[in-house]
Formats: C-alpha cells, sequence, structure tokens
C-alpha cells in the first residue's frame, strides 16, 4: 500500500515538473516574437511614399524680383530661338527699306529732261529733292522762256512747286536749273550769279547752255523728259 502511495506522489511529481517546464517556454517564444523587428513594413511605406508622384503646381505668373521690399513683375525673358527671329526680321526689313531708297535714289539720280527751242536741245540731269520731283510731275511742259538782268532766262509756271525740306537759299552756278519760290518762277542761269533767299537748284545743265546764252528776246522752249 505504502509503495503504491509513493508512485502515485512520483507520478505527480513528474507531471508537475513537466507543466512548470512548458510555461517557463512559452514566455520566451512570446518575447521572441514581439522582439521582431518591424522596419521591413516601415521601408515599404516610405518607399511607397516617395515614388508617388509629386503634387501638381499650379501655374506660375510672371517671374518677380524684390524691389525695395516689394515685389516687382518682370517680363519673361525672350527665348534664344524667338530673339533670333526678331533679330532677323528686323534686319531684313532694314536691309528692304534700304534697297528701295537706292533704288529711288539710283532712279532719280538717271532723271533727265531735255530743253527744245528753235530746233537746238539742252540736256539738264535733275537733282533728288521735293521740288525736283514735283516739278517732273509738270512735263512735257510748253513755255515761254525770257531773259532776266542779263543772267538768266525765266518762265512763270502754272503752279507753285513744293518746297518741303528745301534750303532758305542758295547761290547759283553758270548752267543751274533752278525755281525761284517767292515768285513762283523757273530760272535757267547761263551766267554766274549771288545767293538769293528762296532759290532751290532743281538740277543742273548738262550741254546746251551755250545756245541759252546766244538768244535774244522771248522764246518758247518745250520741256520733257527723256526715257
Amino acid at each position: 500500500m505504502k509503495k503504491i502511495l509513493s508512485l502515485a506522489i512520483a507520478l505527480m511529481m513528474a507531471f508537475t515538473l513537466a507543466a512548470c517546464s512548458g510555461n517557463n517556454d512559452s514566455p520566451s517564444d512570446n518575447s521572441k516574437q514581439e522582439q521582431q523587428p518591424t522596419m521591413p513594413i516601415e521601408s515599404e511605406s516610405a518607399d511607397v511614399e516617395n515614388e508617388s508622384p509629386p503634387p501638381e503646381t499650379e501655374a506660375a505668373g510672371p517671374p518677380t524680383e524684390i524691389v525695395d521690399n516689394k515685389p516687382v513683375e518682370r517680363e519673361p525673358a525672350v527665348s534664344l530661338n524667338e530673339s533670333n527671329d526678331q533679330s532677323t526680321s528686323v534686319g531684313t526689313e532694314s536691309s528692304s527699306e534700304t534697297k528701295d531708297n537706292k533704288e529711288s535714289l539710283g532712279a532719280m539720280e538717271d532723271v533727265r529732261i531735255k530743253l527744245t527751242f528753235n530746233n537746238e536741245e539742252v540736256i539738264v540731269k535733275m537733282y533728288d529733292n521735293p521740288t525736283s520731283r514735283d516739278f517732273l510731275t509738270l512735263l512735257p511742259l510748253t513755255l515761254t522762256l525770257e531773259d532776266y538782268a542779263g543772267t538768266e532766262k525765266i518762265s512763270s509756271l502754272a503752279k507753285r512747286l513744293s518746297t518741303e525740306d528745301a534750303p532758305p537759299g542758295s547761290d547759283p552756278s553758270v548752267g543751274d536749273f533752278t525755281y525761284y519760290s517767292p515768285w513762283g518762277n523757273l530760272a535757267i542761269f547761263y551766267r554766274d550769279f549771288g545767293y538769293a533767299n528762296g532759290l532751290i537748284i532743281l538740277g543742273k545743265i548738262e550741254s546746251g547752255i551755250e545756245k541759252l546764252a546766244s538768244i535774244r528776246g522771248d522764246f518758247t522752249v518745250t520741256i520733257e523728259k527723256i526715257n
């Protein structure tokens, strides 16, 4: 009887020790589980945030700079291509205007008129000025010339010529084809003369001045442009 009781006590003690041993292992496992790192989860979250596209920015207005603690709007810079285009455009327009001016001047330099009288001809090369161009609009023209002061042949014109950009006066020389604005008459000088206010030189006689000087009295002259 005592042997059976002793065996029973021994078995109970063995079970108790086994149970205590099992309880001691469980906290150790839980402790290991609680100490597992959580960094991979945070890292993945951070990567997702970094990979997300940046928020759209609102359209920016004109660039500003601070002057005396106040924002001042500046004009946007012109791109290199736009600057080159503008320079090219300006250069083209400037070249075109220069070409037109040269062509106009060249054409005026080549303008000549012919005075025909008594089966004689006098050739005049016209100058480029507003009064000369206005005179050319009257051609062809027939006038009666008369001698004045033994120096010039004169005739009144049907209308006053433009005096735009004209000098206050001129000092004519032999062969000058002129317009005297105070009287509104044509004056062709075959002798030298002093300075005269309101005298505008239209051109210069190239040949035949002696034919004009030799005529006495009034005579009829036809003036026309030479093509």
